[in-house]
């Protein structure tokens, strides 16, 4: 567990505190889940927020997902007290990113935080990864969940940074699932093991980049997520998804949205961030530690603690023992 001497109460766990006033940040896949809930936990501290992605009112992406789209994002980042700027964009076209970027210039002059949460690829999972072979999943299914989880956060990196060093305080974000030590475990599939692990390797060597900048490029992770479509996979809503673990047991140390993103808005107040995380990989468990924050029902799940002791270590110990 990485701690030091500085306290929770030098940063707060609140960001209702609106510890990123006047700070300037893109939430890169911000059309539901997590990225949405980082969107608007930054909105809630006080930041302008770009938020992007490909599903709109009049348009869905591959995902098939019309119930959220990145307008509602930007409504809700401005309804949390930020300013929620919705810009739809598709991050592997180069040309769309290009004048995302010449529009934050043109609008802001700077970037403070991006956050690269890019992914969209749930949709390929049950059917051409888990529980198969890397030779029996599909070529272009594959590469195309390397697209999703690698290349476009590649893109996106390359062509926001000289934005983001623009800043006094540089901060990227990469958002994966697993940290690095977890991920020292095979993540069932090539295809997908590599989608994961490539953010991490993203923000170890971006950090060496941004080092002098005096930024910092952090890895991290949610735990078992509650997003609407884990929601949806399962039958449930939010306010009985308990009801869920009799299909799933390890359902019971999900956690939701809102908890990775308290976790990061914190992390983002943090006047010592790049001091204590350039380069690393955590999690929302690890975080919510350090920054005495909670999920949205009271409770501090760890997930990853959870399958690293128990799942996979057969370790004695329920869910409820890492809440």
């Amino acid at each position: 567990m990485h701690t030091d001497d500085m306290t929770t109460q030098q940063v707060g766990h609140d960001t209702r505190e609106r510890a990123l006033a006047g700070r300037i940040a893109l939430v890169a896949g911000a059309t539901r889940g997590a990225g949405r809930a980082l969107a608007v936990e930054l909105g809630r501290s006080g930041a302008t927020v770009y938020v992007t992605g490909r599903t709109t009112r009049t348009r869905a992406s591959e995902v098939g997902r019309t119930g959220e789209t990145i307008e509602e994002t930007a409504e809700l980042v401005t309804a949390a007290g930020g300013a929620g700027i919705a810009v739809p964009t598709d991050h592997l076209d180069e040309d769309q990113v290009r004048a995302l970027v010449e529009r934050i210039d043109e609008e802001q002059g700077r970037l403070d935080i991006l956050v690269n949460d890019l992914w969209g690829g749930e949709h390929l999972l049950a059917a051409s990864v888990f529980g198969k072979k890397s030779w029996e999943t599909p070529l272009a299914d594959g590469l195309r969940i390397l697209e999703l989880g690698a290349r476009s956060h590649v893109i996106t990196a390359a062509l926001l940074l000289p934005l983001l060093i623009r800043s006094d305080a540089p901060l990227h974000v990469e958002v994966t699932d697993g940290t690095a030590h977890f991920n020292r475990r095979y993540r069932d599939n090539m295809y997908y093991d590599l989608a994961k692990n490539a953010p991490i390797r993203l923000a170890f060597g971006l950090g060496q980049e941004l080092a002098e900048y005096g930024g910092a490029a952090v890895a991290v992770t949610p735990g078992f997520l509650r997003s609407e479509q884990m929601l949806t996979h399962f039958g449930v809503a939010e306010e009985n998804w308990r009801d869920a673990i009799a299909l799933e047991p390890t359902f019971a140390i999900a956690e939701s949205p809102q908890y990775l993103a308290r976790t990061v808005a914190a992390l983002a107040a943090d006047p010592e961030r790049a001091r204590r995380w350039n380069g690393r990989s955590t999690s929302s468990g690890e975080l919510a530690e350090v920054y005495a924050v909670t999920d949205a029902d009271g409770s501090r799940p760890n997930a990853w603690a959870y399958f690293e002791d128990v799942v996979y270590g057969g370790k004695e110990g329920s869910p409820e023992d890492y809440r």
